[in-house]
């Protein structure tokens, strides 16, 4: 895979996760679940933050970036704290895939970037409970 398709595919899950997260907090509480809550509107936040950035990169690269669906499926059932939990943790899971694809598709700066995100993505998957993996995104599904 090569560099732009590569980012263009972490822009396209980026996508998604900012959709999932949206729906993911809309079935939270501030005031039943606060911790869940504040968590889940972090990883929104910084899922917009990486979809701006990588659409400033593919431009700035000559590129068309990729957009949204019309619609993504929200893996679920996500009706409990733990539920929504667990769908978080997948999401990461599926974003950390995404960027050890972009490790592997680049070098240099852009390189010390992915993996930057691969270890945030791999944090957010334990801060939601999901289990450590001794290498984060590789042998996921995308």
């Amino acid at each position: 895979m090569g560099t732009v398709e590569a980012l263009q595919e972490a822009l396209a899950a980026e996508h998604a996760a900012i959709h999932v997260y949206g729906t993911l907090g809309a079935a939270t509480s501030l005031s039943a679940t606060p911790e869940l809550y504040e968590r889940v509107s972090l990883a929104w936040a910084g899922h917009r933050g990486r979809r701006d950035a990588l659409e400033v990169e593919l431009r700035g690269l000559g590129e068309e970036p990729v957009g949204t669906r019309a619609a993504y499926d929200a893996p679920g059932p996500y009706g409990t704290p733990e539920q929504i939990s667990a769908t978080a943790a997948l999401l990461e899971q599926r974003c950390a895939s995404t960027y050890a694809a972009l490790v592997a598709a680049t070098s240099g700066a852009r390189r010390r970037a992915a993996v930057a995100v691969l270890t945030e993505t791999a944090v957010a998957v334990l801060g939601f409970g999901g289990a450590a993996e001794p290498l984060p995104g590789l042998g996921q599904p995308r």
